[in-house]
């Protein structure tokens, strides 16, 4: 599993690579924290602010499983569950890339001058999603929901931002939400 896994990251890597998305940031060098939001080198290192979002979505992706397991009998093993939140992962990271969506949240969020994820970023961003899956195979349901929440909770004081906010602005733009993130 774990060979698939990496084969599965490593395609996703590629797909990037070929779509034109930069391998580290332009900057020349990787740090492994980037915490500045307003800025061309956001999302151009290992971590930044929205890491959280990617653990937060592990956290969902293994409620989910486990849900659909559940409730319809369905012999989904862990394994599998996991290459599959792998694989949609990867999608996103893929779909969040393209210049559609880099259009869509230049045009809708705070991100204005967003210019995509490097490809180191991208798989950073995948690792943080196992990391949520496996943290949420492991933990107590109510520490997982207290970590999300908390997550959430403090990521969205300190940058105006996280993944609710980011899910709202690209269904359903809000322009009193984009005012307050524009710092008003």
């Amino acid at each position: 599993m774990a060979l698939v896994a990496a084969l599965m990251i490593a395609a996703a890597a590629l797909i990037l690579f070929v779509m034109g998305r930069e391998p580290i940031c332009k900057c020349g060098y990787v740090k492994p924290w980037y915490g500045e939001v307003m800025s061309s080198e956001n999302s151009q290192h290992i971590a930044d602010w929205y890491t959280f979002s990617h653990i937060i979505r592990g956290f969902l992706f293994y409620g989910l499983f486990w849900s659909i397991r559940r409730l319809t009998g369905l012999p989904i093993s862990f394994g599998q569950a996991l290459l599959l939140a792998i694989l949609i992962e990867n999608a996103w990271e893929i779909a969040e890339n393209s210049p559609a969506m880099l259009d869509r949240y230049r045009e809708m969020t705070i991100s204005l001058g967003y210019t995509g994820d490097s490809i180191i970023n991208s798989v950073s961003d995948i690792a943080a999603m196992i990391v949520g899956f496996l943290l949420a195979r492991v933990l107590p349901v109510w520490l997982t929901i207290s970590l999300a929440l908390g997550m959430e909770l403090v990521v969205g004081y300190l940058i105006r931002d996280n993944l609710t906010l980011n899910i709202i602005m690209l269904i359903y733009p809000t322009d009193w939400i984009k005012i307050w993130q524009g710092g008003a």
